[in-house]
């Protein structure tokens, strides 16, 4: 069971954020900032699964959507935050445009089919999943989301098992990723080897726009 967050935070600025990695600095902060927010903010997760980011972010009474489109955690995500009146369950993948898209298990997913939900994903070549076996889901236009809402997004967590980087290279491009104030993203590029010229792209693009919302550490 994890500890309560008062004895994290003193164990964790007491000494153990001095050696910890960049990883475990983003854990920190994005929890850090979900405790901040209020009933007035916006919250976004994408690839919720079963909700655990999901709950952190709604307990502070932020509107929080949740997209998740594995239709085996989307039903305990709806059994853990469904019922809350601030939290819209979305059953679609975030992506580019409008559409449907494959959704690719993970290899042997039926030997632990809650936990192996967390590596479905709809890129074909990921090198854990099963190519035989996938259902089709609904994607949203991402970007067409953020520009709709009535304003700007307190935080937003990417968990979406390497589709990531075409999601924020989209945001980047049409404008929109300014109008997300902090976002944690877990990257796939030193995995999948696909990924490395999209991942390289995306970065060159933060960092020319001197863009530091975005935390690229997240695991």
């Amino acid at each position: 069971m994890k500890k309560p967050f008062w004895w994290r935070w003193v164990r964790w600025h007491s000494s153990k954020k001095y050696k910890a990695s960049p990883a475990k600095h983003a854990e920190w902060a994005l929890e850090s900032v979900a405790r901040t927010l209020t009933g007035s903010d916006i919250a976004i997760d994408c690839g919720a699964n079963v909700g655990e980011y999901t709950a952190l972010m709604a307990g502070r009474g932020a509107k929080v959507f949740a997209f998740e489109p594995d239709p085996t955690a989307l039903k305990l995500l709806n059994e853990r935050v469904g019922s809350l009146p601030n939290v819209e369950v979305k059953e679609q993948a975030v992506g580019v445009g409008n559409k449907k898209v494959m959704l690719y298990r993970a290899m042997k997913s039926d030997d632990d089919p809650i936990v192996l939900t967390q590596s479905s994903s709809v890129l074909p070549f990921k090198s854990n999943i099963d190519q035989s076996n996938f259902v089709e889901i609904d994607q949203i236009d991402f970007a067409d989301f953020v520009e709709k809402l009535d304003r700007p997004v307190k935080l937003m967590k990417v968990d979406i098992e390497g589709a990531e980087f075409e999601l924020l290279e989209a945001l980047i491009d049409r404008g929109l990723i300014g109008r997300i104030e902090h976002i944690f993203v877990e990257t796939h590029d030193h995995k999948i080897p696909e990924l490395k010229s999209a991942a390289a792209r995306v970065r060159e693009k933060l960092a020319a726009a001197r863009l530091t919302n975005v935390n690229l550490d997240w695991r």
